[in-house]
C-alpha cells in the first residue's frame, strides 16, 4: 500500500491492526488474573508465578529487537502470524503445566518469544510504514487503543471463565482466541521498499550504531523502562493488591478492564496530540502525572470506588507514552529500521517489565505488602519525567542524517 492508499483500504488495514492489537494485549494482560487460582492449585508461591511473568516480558523485550529486524526485512505479516501460533502453544502448555518448571518454560520462554513477534510494536511499525507522515500519529493511537480495548474485554471475560468454567478451561479458550490473529494479520503487507543502490541507504548495523551513540535513544529507552515497571507491576499485581484490601476479586478483575476501558480515550487523545504538541513534554507530563497518581491512591483509603477512580486515571495515562514514543524515534532515527529501532526502545520498556512483576512479587513475599514497590512507583515516575527532558524533538522531515 503507497502513502496515497485509498481510505477504504486504509480503514481496513487500520481495523485488522486494531482488532490484532487487541487479542494480543488483551490475552497476555489477562494472565494476573491465574496468579491466584493456579498458584493455590498446584501450590507455587507467588514469586515463583510472578517470576515465570516476568521472564515473559523480559524475553519479549530481548527478541523484540530481532522480531523487528524480521519484519524490516519481510514485512510485518509472516512475523504476527508466526507469532500468533506460538502464542496458542503457550498458552495451552501453561493450562498443561503440572509443575512450576513446566510452566515457567511455556508462560516464560515461549510466551516471551510469542508476545514480541504477535505484539504491538511490530503491528505499529507495519502501520507507520504504510500510512503517510499526516496520519501516523493517529493511526498508532488507534492501534495502541486496539490493545487497551483487548484489556477491557478479553481480562473481564478471562476473570468470569475463571469463576465459572475454571482457570483450565478459561486458558484453552484463550489459546484458541489467539489463532485469530492469523487472518487479521493477512493486511499487514508492508513489504520494503526496493533496495537503493550500493551505498546509498543505511543499513541495520548503521542504523543501530547510530542510536546507540545519540543521547536521545537513551532517554527513550530509560523512560520506557519506567513505563514497563508501572504495566507490569499492575497488571500482575494490582488484582492480588486489591484482594489483600479485603476487596471482592471481581474488583481486581474490574480494575484491569476499567485501565484498558479508559486508556482507549487515553491512547487517541496521545495521538491526536502527538501530531499538535511536542512529543517530550507529552512524555514529562504523563509521567510526572503517574507518580502524582500512585501517591494520591495510597494516602486514600481502599475502597471499591477508590480502586475503580484509580484505574480509571491510570487507564487515561496507561499506553499513552507509546504514541509520542514511536514518533521520536520515528523522527530521531527514521522509517526503514524502525521496527528494529523501536524494539530496542521496547526492550528497555520490558527491562522494567520483569523488574515491576518480579519485584512486586518478591515484595510481597518478603514484607507481606506492596507498600515498598508503590514507593519505587511513585520514585521512578519522577525520574522518567526528567530523562525525558532533554530528548531531541525534530520538526517533521528533519530527521537526522542518516551518516555522519
Amino acid at each position: 500500500m503507497s502513502d496515497k492508499a485509498m481510505p477504504a483500504a486504509a480503514g481496513l488495514l487500520i481495523l485488522c491492526a486494531v482488532l490484532c492489537a487487541a487479542l494480543a494485549t488483551g490475552l497476555r494482560q489477562s494472565f494476573g488474573l491465574f496468579l491466584a487460582p493456579m498458584t493455590e492449585a498446584h501450590a507455587w508461591t507467588a514469586s515463583g508465578f510472578a517470576f515465570a511473568i516476568a521472564l515473559q516480558v523480559l524475553l519479549n523485550g530481548a527478541t523484540q529487537p530481532l522480531w523487528g529486524q524480521v519484519a524490516d526485512r519481510v514485512g510485518g505479516r509472516a512475523v504476527v502470524m508466526g507469532g500468533a501460533v506460538l502464542y496458542a502453544l503457550g498458552i495451552a502448555g501453561m493450562a498443561l503445566s503440572e509443575g512450576l518448571g513446566l510452566f515457567t518454560f511455556f508462560a516464560g520462554l515461549v510466551m516471551g518469544v510469542a508476545v514480541s513477534a504477535a505484539g504491538m510494536p511490530v503491528i505499529i511499525a507495519s502501520l507507520t510504514r504504510l500510512l503517510p507522515e499526516t496520519e501516523r500519529g493517529r493511526a498508532v493511537g488507534l492501534g495502541t487503543a486496539g490493545s487497551s480495548f483487548g484489556q477491557f474485554l478479553v481480562v473481564p471475560v478471562a476473570g468470569f471463565g475463571i469463576a465459572g468454567i475454571g482457570w483450565e478451561w478459561t486458558l484453552w479458550l484463550l489459546a484458541g482466541a489467539a489463532l485469530l490473529m492469523i487472518p487479521l494479520a493477512i493486511p499487514l503487507n508492508d513489504r520494503p521498499a526496493p533496495k537503493a543502490a550500493a551505498g546509498t541507504e543505511e543499513t541495520a548495523k548503521q542504523a543501530l550504531s547510530r542510536a546507540f551513540r545519540t543521547p536521545s535513544f537513551w532517554f527513550l529507552f530509560f523512560g520506557f523502562y519506567v513505563c514497563g515497571l508501572h504495566v507490569s507491576f499492575l497488571t500482575v499485581h494490582l488484582p492480588g493488591f486489591v484482594h489483600s484490601c479485603g476487596l471482592p476479586v471481581a474488583v481486581g478483575a474490574g480494575a484491569i478492564g476499567l485501565i484498558g476501558l479508559f486508556n482507549i480515550a487515553g491512547s487517541l487523545a496521545a495521538g491526536e496530540i502527538s501530531q499538535r504538541w511536542r512529543r517530550r513534554e507529552l512524555l514529562v507530563g504523563i509521567y510526572a502525572a503517574r507518580g502524582v497518581l500512585m501517591a494520591g491512591f495510597m494516602a486514600l483509603p481502599k475502597t471499591t470506588e477508590t480502586v475503580l477512580l484509580f484505574s480509571a486515571l491510570m487507564g487515561l495515562l496507561w499506553l499513552s507514552t507509546v504514541p509520542p514514543t514511536v514518533a521520536l524515534v520515528a523522527r530521531n532515527f527514521g522509517t526503514r529500521w524502525l521496527a528494529t529501532i523501536f524494539g530496542l526502545v521496547f526492550f528497555g520498556h520490558q527491562i522494567g517489565g520483569f523488574s515491576g512483576a518480579w519485584l512486586g512479587g518478591l515484595i510481597l513475599d518478603r514484607t507481606g505488602s506492596y507498600d515498598l514497590m508503590w514507593t519505587i512507583g511513585i520514585l521512578a515516575s519522577a525520574f522518567a519525567a526528567i530523562v525525558h527532558m532533554p530528548v531531541k524533538d525534530p520538526e517533521p522531515g528533519t530527521v537526522a542524517p542518516a551518516r555522519a
